[in-house]
């Protein structure tokens, strides 16, 4: 598939992603103002960067652990399989937690990574998506906090890939064939 020759076109800025994670950020100090730490759980592969921006902006105490679930490989559709490839180090039972994830589309791979989290009796767990496509939704779900709602493009940059390419562009871009 990554044969096939496209272009990217800017969905959203750099400069447009600082601004809301800013915003989203002070939702999220305002909701766990009480933790004595929040452990930010950050959904590999996608969400690093987003995450690493995200955490620069909290002024909370913080503990970081990542989880990696795939369930698209190199493909631009969902298998709508989700497979835990790694799994937390840390315990999070009783604990407040913050899962951030990259884009909401199916949701089959939110769903499935929340009600694995729930089994291990947090505290409280609350979930932050940077992008949110739900005119692909097949699972009833959404992320507590969501930075942009967008519509049915594949998109490419700030942490997302295709095929492990264009994780490093510094904006969201729509991919389109040429």
């Amino acid at each position: 598939m990554t044969d096939r020759p496209y272009e990217i076109d800017v969905l959203i800025s750099a400069k447009v992603i600082a601004a809301r994670i800013e915003e989203l950020a002070r939702e999220i100090e305002a909701r766990f103002e009480d933790t004595d730490k929040l452990v930010v759980v950050g959904l590999l592969r996608g969400s690093f960067m987003f995450i690493a921006d995200l955490l620069r902006e909290l002024n909370l105490p913080v503990e970081v652990d990542f989880l990696e679930a795939s369930s698209y490989g190199n493909e631009m559709t969902s298998s709508r399989e989700v497979r835990i490839l790694k799994d937390l180090r840390g315990e999070i039972g009783g604990r407040d937690v913050l899962v951030v994830e990259d884009i909401v589309d199916t949701g089959f791979t939110l769903s499935h990574v929340l009600s694995l989290l729930k089994s291990r009796d947090p505290k409280r767990l609350e979930t932050i998506a940077l992008l949110d496509k739900p005119v692909r939704r097949e699972v009833d779900i959404s992320a507590t906090w969501t930075g942009f709602e967008i519509p049915d493009h594949f998109v490419v940059g700030y942490g997302i890939d295709y095929a492990q390419r264009n994780r490093n562009l510094p904006y969201i871009g729509a991919v389109r064939f040429t």
